[in-house]
């Protein structure tokens, strides 16, 4: 290891077992006034008491109790953002059941296979949509006995209020039995060459995780309104919720992500933790109406973003601002920034970026309208996050410092090391992959690279692993993708695109025996070159990919792609001796192609 950073302080180990029941309890018991939720019903948002949720928690373990659901058992949420699936999460944590968490936007295929993989013996979808994907695949599912939707919840909870009545201690006693290294749930991951890969994440790992603001001064407090779009199924959002609980400020659900803009406004939140692409929209939006003013309003805009950047600069220094300037980046406040913000509900203290890498023009610009955007880095593997900027200490262009009681090493090459009570027991059935991310003395390899700063800021600066990571935060596995586009006979070689990109794309090569053979046949002249620009050749390879996408999950969906003119080659640099593709060198060489699919 080259060099070393750790957290400036830790957390403290409270007295007593480390577990989710007892992070919810402890929510629970405490004498909290302000709503613990925000629910959408019939277009107002309708508050939810911390009383209300726990009875809700109660009477859902209760439930699952009387049909036999316990410890050790999987069990699978298949839904949306809602209040039912944070009840749910705690419920079957308070039965010491598994969570196997799925994106509602997971095709039949990547359902069932979680459900197979995991042993899961229960599942909870939101509505009749959701519950097609598990028929469709429920007969190849033979551990699978209780397939439930949101409609038969008011039931389940029925069955726990009776079941209560007549064995009072059951649920104490089934809570009492979960110790902190207990699985409170394992989170899929798409891998580099196969199939999904489950993150074991113990009770521990996400408390620790989530009591980490107890060591971290002005973040996120009890007072705090939080949006929640980020879905529940991923490690992000699900940190949220359970950090909504043990810190105590309020959750609004947002089940659409393409209602952000409209929810900003009714909810009025104060904490946004998104991936970067929404920054990007927003940036965007701004820089677009900015660009459109007129007269006098053109003139303020010109007059104030300089000063907002000025004092941005400054403050970032370290710097006092000159009485002057203070003056009149109020006044620039008042007339410009002010109103940008106000369209993001007037109350955002606390945007959060991660998932994905976001660009530093963008920190600056939200910077200098008024909106310290708080990015930070991590991954599955260590229960999410492991580096992060703060409102006190931040560093544009970094991920941050390490969070408290977090150690972040450099390896030789550069790999990213993290050590921490957070690091994950390893993938679920599978100890080779384990075995190669867990070292014997606790470091977890992250398979990205980076740099850490005399200050013990980290860079990200390249990824070892080929996975993507797109601009909405979700994970593709690019080879996977690959791999079937070349199962074609008339494709040579596939590159996937779609690194901190909305979507992603694919660069396709033909096999010009092939294809010079199938132009023939459709009396087509002309040769590799020109057949790559030829519109029936376009037609077939949208069919190639539209047969791949059948069966992907949305975000993994190849939205737009290039046939390009020639193969990738060794003599060029694109192909190894054994035929892997250098990533690298077939995106820069192909760059002007690639910003044409996102044109």
């Amino acid at each position: 290891m080259t060099e070393t950073a750790q957290a400036e302080s830790h957390t403290r180990a409270p007295a007593g077992r480390r577990t989710i029941v007892r992070l919810w309890r402890d929510a629970i018991d405490t004498d909290r006034s302000r709503p613990a939720y925000l629910v959408e019903d019939e277009g107002s948002w309708r508050e939810v008491s911390w009383q209300e949720a726990g009875e809700g928690v109660r009477d859902y373990a209760n439930g699952l109790l009387a049909r036999g659901v316990g410890k050790g058992d999987t069990f699978a949420i298949l839904a949306r953002n809602s209040l039912e699936w944070v009840l749910l999460d705690f419920a079957l944590a308070h039965v010491g059941a598994v969570v196997i968490p799925i994106y509602a936007n997971s095709s039949a295929k990547d359902v069932g296979y979680l459900l197979g993989h995991s042993e899961a013996v229960g599942i909870v979808c939101e509505d009749a949509e959701q519950l097609a994907k598990v028929e469709s695949v429920a007969g190849e599912l033979a551990a699978l006995e209780h397939v439930l939707t949101y409609h038969d919840l008011a039931g389940l909870a029925a069955h726990g209020r009776d079941f209560a009545a007549t064995n009072p201690t059951a649920l104490e006693d089934a809570s009492a039995s979960i110790e902190e290294d207990d699985l409170f749930t394992i989170i899929y991951t798409s891998g580099t060459t196969g199939p999904p890969k489950g993150c074991m994440i113990s009770h521990r790992n996400y408390y620790a995780m989530a009591s980490v603001v107890d060591a971290m001064e002005s973040y996120i407090a009890e007072d705090d309104v939080m949006l929640l779009y980020l879905p529940l199924a991923h490690n992000f959002g699900r940190l949220m919720h359970l950090e909504g609980a043990h810190v105590g400020f309020t959750i609004a659900f947002l089940a659409d992500p393409l209602r952000v803009g409209e929810a900003l406004l009714q909810v009025r939140p104060t904490v946004l933790p998104s991936v970067p692409r929404l920054y990007e929209k927003i940036h965007s939006a701004v820089v677009a109406r900015f660009d459109a003013a007129t007269g006098l309003r053109r003139k303020l805009i010109d007059w104030a973003l300089p000063l907002g950047r000025e004092v941005s600069r400054l403050v970032s220094g370290g710097k006092p601002i000159p009485r002057g300037l203070a003056a009149r980046h109020r006044l620039a406040d008042r007339l410009v920034f002010g109103k940008v913000r106000a369209r993001l509900g007037g109350r955002l203290r606390i945007p959060i970026s991660g998932g994905a890498p976001l660009a530093k023009e963008i920190a600056d610009f939200f910077d200098a309208i008024g909106l310290r955007i708080i990015e930070g880095y991590g991954l599955t593997e260590c229960t999410t996050a492991c580096s992060s900027n703060r409102l006190d200490r931040y560093r544009f262009g970094t991920v941050g410092p390490p969070l408290p009681g977090f150690e972040i090493a450099l390896a030789d090459d550069g790999e990213i090391l993290v050590r921490s009570e957070t690091v994950f027991q390893g993938y679920y059935k599978d100890s080779d992959a384990t075995a190669a991310v867990l070292t014997p003395d606790g470091w977890l390899k992250t398979g990205d690279v980076g740099e850490l700063d005399e200050d013990g800021f980290l860079t990200i600066t390249d990824r070892k692993k080929d996975i993507i990571v797109t601009a909405g935060g979700k994970n593709v596995a690019p080879q996977n993708i690959e791999n079937e586009l070349k199962t074609s006979k008339y494709v040579s070689q596939a590159l996937v695109v779609g690194d901190r990109r909305p979507y992603v794309t694919a660069l396709i090569t033909l096999d010009s025996e092939e294809m010079c053979r199938w132009a023939a046949e459709h009396g087509i002249d002309g040769e590799l070159s020109s057949l790559a620009r030829d519109e029936h050749v376009h037609e077939l390879v949208q069919q190639i990919v539209d047969d791949v996408n059948r069966e992907r999950s949305r975000y993994e969906q190849v939205k737009r792609f290039a046939v390009l003119p020639r193969d990738f080659t060794m003599d060029e640099g694109e192909v190894t001796p054994t035929l892997k593709l250098r990533r690298r060198a077939c995106i820069e060489h192909f760059e002007a192609e690639i910003e044409a699919l996102y044109a």
